[in-house]
């Protein structure tokens, strides 16, 4: 889901003086500035969709926003016409719309790691044969943002949007793995719906902490030790992938590659072709975003 920021903006004119206004003469005129309210209603509305990670029905996002259900719904109306939101005709539950989708998807397209690793992955799918997804960190879990098809069809909906577990998949337990570990377990959380599941103590502190149980602990320093993972007829049967992370001059996780084909094909090999070409395509995309720094 998406998180929408609002930011204020102010046109400035020189003074008589030539000398740049004040902070106080900055925050003044902020202040000053109008805006839409019923905008500012409609965003709060969006904001607790983002928040809650998943489908809210009416009352609970109402309550979320602070609005009664009735001044919720004319609002909802309007954002589900735009795009914003959409209602499921089963359930009744509202959720981000393909509007929102489509804004989100902009914002990551401006992100330098996405810019430098979308021509990566396209020439990494020619050269393998087999699909590339690009996936970032989003509220509910590791999200493909790009997809290049290979040569190999597959027997699994993967596009744009689609939500990779992150226990059940390679992706997934690379984020596990790198990312930052507050994120992870707010993924987790999302996933499970349940911190009791995660085995995690209620208080805030731990919460920022994702505590997997020993197996999978295990496997994540296995994963950080190699630089790499692999499913294999997991999740799905005959699927197999290979997946790895890219890293910033910071050395934080940035986004994953992963690699995916039949598993009657693909060779998952630690020191397959397959592994050193995408291992190379990570690190062009990270090598080319220290440079940029």
């Amino acid at each position: 889901m998406l998180s929408f920021q609002h930011e204020t903006f102010k046109l400035t004119r020189p003074s008589k003086t030539g000398d740049i206004e004040s902070p106080s003469d900055d925050t003044s005129a902020a202040k000053k500035q109008r805006g839409i309210q019923s905008v500012e209603v409609g965003g709060r509305l969006l904001d607790a969709l983002a928040r809650h990670r998943g489908p809210l029905g009416l009352s609970e996002l109402a309550g979320a926003a602070q609005l009664s259900a009735a001044q919720a719904f004319t609002y909802l109306v309007s954002l589900t016409r735009l795009g914003l939101v959409k209602r499921d005709a089963v359930t009744g539950s509202y959720e981000p719309g393909p509007l929102a989708l489509r804004l989100g998807l902009l914002h990551i397209g401006q992100q330098p790691a996405f810019h430098v690793a979308v021509p990566q992955a396209a020439a990494l799918a020619e050269a393998v044969g087999y699909s590339v997804a690009v996936c970032v960190a989003g509220t509910q879990g590791p999200t493909i943002v790009r997809y290049e098809r290979g040569g190999f069809s597959l027997h699994v909906n993967l596009h744009v949007g689609t939500v990779m577990s992150l226990e059940a998949t390679s992706t997934g337990r690379v984020f596990c793995a790198f990312f930052a570990p507050s994120q992870v377990a707010a993924m987790w959380q999302s996933q499970t719906r349940t911190a009791d599941r995660m085995n995690i103590a209620h208080d805030t502190k731990a919460m920022h902490v994702p505590a997997f149980d020993a197996p999978l602990r295990k496997r994540l320093d296995e994963i950080r030790a190699r630089g790499m993972e692999r499913g294999v007829d997991a999740p799905s049967p005959g699927i197999s992938s290979l997946s790895v992370p890219v890293f910033d001059a910071e050395r934080r996780m940035q986004l994953a590659l992963t690699v995916i084909g039949p598993s009657g094909s693909i060779d998952v090999d630690w020191d397959g072709a397959v592994a050193h070409a995408l291992r190379d395509a990570s690190q062009h995309v990270t090598e080319a975003l220290i440079n940029r720094d």
